[in-house]
């Protein structure tokens, strides 16, 4: 049955990874759950390190929290019994010169006879102090000397050390790559054309993958990688490269014209003056709704930035030209604040505004009826609105506000509503450029870096959790001014009611310790939408000072009467979290205040973010930071739709090789859009093997 099996795949990269000599089944399912199941996925299965078979004196340069991977040789084994009855062992390793001690609680019963001194020992791990010795606890280790089963591993200098887990060992892991290697090698297939290889000096993809698992000489390995970090990089590129040049030349949208009609009226009668950044980015997107092609634009800025005024300059375009528009708000409350302030801003212009939300109540089917026949010019409510059995009249323009909730499919989805309407979609959280080029590479962008000159900065405190007592008495402060607070509890999943216990307890020791004088309300996660949105409500009313929350508080959410946000186990929280937080008190012209509450213990990453966040309020500044400390996948959740999943790339420390990848991915599809020169038959190949079924879901 297996030879019939291995017909059908014979002698290809594409062969399931049990066909390889020494895989089989068990261990196929056991490769499946690190995700290889080809042999492409083992040769692309890069070691994380790698173990020099030479001592190398070096121990007495290190000092604790240094992270290290180093062979030595076992000097001496200890195993002893601890106070409460459980053993520890330690073992003695040294470089010939210095010494540190490797040591083991709960491990194996017959774990001490493996160690023999004299013997090589690779051990891994980040270094502790035990009175003034050096140690390693619990540290990953490898046994340098052991019988290896090939001749071929025996005489290398260099040992590659794979990221494995569950009963996968690194000895049975080099004997499948060698033999994948021995047996497919001459079955990899080059991906990138001779002039990408030539221009940048990469190697054929045969011997880099080759030098990956076999290299002498580790140094070169950071270049040789570049290649795969490049080859990913490309042809993701290639995907936003051909769906610009679509959009651009295929798709026609609505062209307006600039009549400066509502939209000068508008501008008269604003009690405020707009900021430059503002006049700028409302030009940027007059400039694509004036042309034939549909907009798709991400406008992004700090929170209280301004993004709603420059929305309703667009929607005005549109409705001057005789069609609708419309403005999505991810909840029900954000709605009716939008509803509220445009419907203010708009007073005595001869524009109709209707709001459309959830659920049954008076009136809602005739604010279905008028948005059918066109008796409502801009139409606000949740991202329901696309989702239920709305039609429009004539639509021409919508508005997403915090569009991080739409993947790439829901903006495929919405631009090929009606005849193609102009799109906007506003994020509040501040993405860094390596992030807009490849999860948002189907969007033009905008950005608004300017706050309105009123706004004075909320200053940011950490203080220690044992210093609590002193943050009550200045918060009093605020309250005896008639201020409102925030107090957040760390975040967690529903199902765990640990912290959600902390919270309830945190709004009783407040309102009855604290501030018994003060009403004091808890919101969490737990709760119906209708019971969130009414003590929202309230908040906003004053009617309540104080609100102790589970959850994050609504992003986007005004009320300039609160002046305090109080953080709880601040040290818990991500960067662009605890800015978003922030970004919920200053929105008055009052200077208010965001403290920090750290519990300790905290890690050094935890104490870097709260230094990041306490020194400024920049938000692009802390969306870097954050993507640098956290990584892509982190900030965006690892199911965000149109998250490019990348192997090799690092979108912090690989942008350089990211902007070189993007040009020349651009160059290409703009010369030949359908990659139907012979020059571009490898990368057309290649291309639609990978991105052709996304390709689908995203040309729009």
């Amino acid at each position: 049955m297996e030879k019939k099996d291995l017909k059908a795949y014979i002698k290809d990269t594409s062969t399931p990874v049990k066909f390889i000599k020494g895989v089989g089944d068990v261990r196929a399912k056991q490769l499946a759950k690190i995700g290889i199941n080809t042999v492409m996925d083992l040769f692309e299965y890069f070691p994380r390190n790698y173990i020099h078979r030479k001592i190398e004196p070096a121990i007495f340069e290190l000092n604790p929290g240094d992270s290290i991977a180093m062979t030595t040789m076992i000097s001496w084994v200890n195993e002893k019994s601890t106070r409460n009855g459980k053993y520890m062992l330690n073992v003695g390793v040294s470089d010939g010169h210095s010494t540190l001690i490797c040591t083991w609680f709960n491990y194996p019963k017959d774990y001490s006879q493996k160690f023999k001194p004299g013997n090589l020992l690779w051990v891994s791990g980040t270094l502790s102090e035990y009175n003034g010795q050096l140690q390693l606890m619990h540290p990953e280790i490898e046994f340098v000397d052991e019988e290896e089963e090939s001749d071929f591993w025996k005489k290398r200098a260099y040992l590659p050390v794979y990221p494995l887990t569950g009963n996968l060992t690194q000895k049975f892991f080099r004997r499948i790559i060698y033999n994948a290697f021995e047996e497919y090698a001459d079955k990899i297939e080059e991906n990138l054309p001779a002039s990408i290889l030539a221009k940048y000096g990469f190697l054929p993809r045969k011997i880099a993958l080759q030098k990956m698992h076999f290299s002498l000489h580790p140094e070169e390995l950071d270049s040789i990688h570049k290649r795969f970090v490049y080859e990913e990089f490309f042809y993701s590129q290639l995907l936003w490269a051909r769906h610009k040049h679509y959009h651009k030349e295929e798709v026609k949208g609505i062209r307006f014209e600039n009549k400066r009609q509502l939209t000068a009226q508008l501008y008269h009668k604003l009690p405020f003056k707009l900021t430059k950044a503002q006049i700028r980015v409302i030009n940027e997107i007059f400039s694509d709704m004036t042309s034939d092609k549909q907009m798709s634009r991400l406008l992004q800025g700090d929170v209280g930035s301004g993004k709603t005024i420059v929305t309703l300059f667009a929607m005005l375009l549109a409705v001057e030209n005789g069609y609708q528009a419309v403005l999505m708000a991810p909840t029900e409350i954000l709605a009716d604040q939008h509803y509220n302030n445009i419907t203010k801003l708009l007073e005595g212009l001869p524009v109709k505004v209707a709001l459309l939300k959830g659920g049954t109540y008076k009136g809602k089917e005739q604010t279905k009826t008028d948005i059918r026949e066109g008796n409502a010019d801009i139409i606000i409510g949740t991202h329901a609105l696309f989702q239920r059995e709305i039609s429009f009249d004539r639509l021409g323009f919508a508005a997403i506000d915090e569009q991080h909730r739409f993947g790439v499919q829901q903006r495929a989805r919405l631009a090929k509503k009606h005849k193609h309407p102009d799109l906007l979609y506003l994020s509040a959280t501040p993405i860094p450029r390596s992030l807009s080029l490849t999860v948002y590479g189907d969007l033009e962008v905008s950005i608004i870096d300017e706050l309105p000159p009123n706004r004075i900065p909320v200053t940011t405190l950490i203080r220690s959790s044992h210093k609590i007592e002193l943050v009550y008495k200045e918060v009093a402060k605020e309250l005896e001014k008639g201020r409102q607070v925030y107090i957040v509890c760390p975040l967690i999943e529903e199902s765990d009611k640990v912290d959600l216990l902390d919270a309830k307890r945190m709004q009783r020791y407040i309102s009855t310790k604290i501030f018994p004088q003060y009403s004091c309300v808890l919101i969490h996660g737990k709760m119906s939408s209708k019971e969130k949105e009414d003590i929202m409500r309230r908040f906003k009313a004053g009617d309540i000072k104080i609100l102790v929350s589970t959850t994050v508080i609504e992003v986007g959410l005004d009320i300039p009467n609160a002046t305090v946000m109080i953080v709880e186990h601040a040290e818990r929280f991500g960067l662009a979290q605890l800015h978003q937080l922030r970004g919920r008190v200053g929105r008055g012209s009052d200077q208010a205040y965001c403290y920090l509450i750290e519990h300790l213990p905290a890690t050094n990453i935890a104490k870097e973010r709260l230094a990041t966040l306490a020194s400024t309020t920049d938000g692009f500044l802390i969306a870097e930071k954050d993507l640098e400390l956290r990584g892509p996948g982190e900030i965006f959740g690892t199911e965000q739709s149109g998250m490019p999943h990348f192997k090799f790339a690092n979108l912090v420390s690989d942008q350089p090789i990211l902007n070189l990848a993007r040009k020349d991915a651009f160059q290409i599809i703009a010369q030949d859009p359908e990659l139907k020169n012979p020059e571009n038959k490898l990368i057309k190949n290649t291309y639609f093997i990978q991105f052709a079924e996304k390709e689908k879901l995203i040309l729009y």
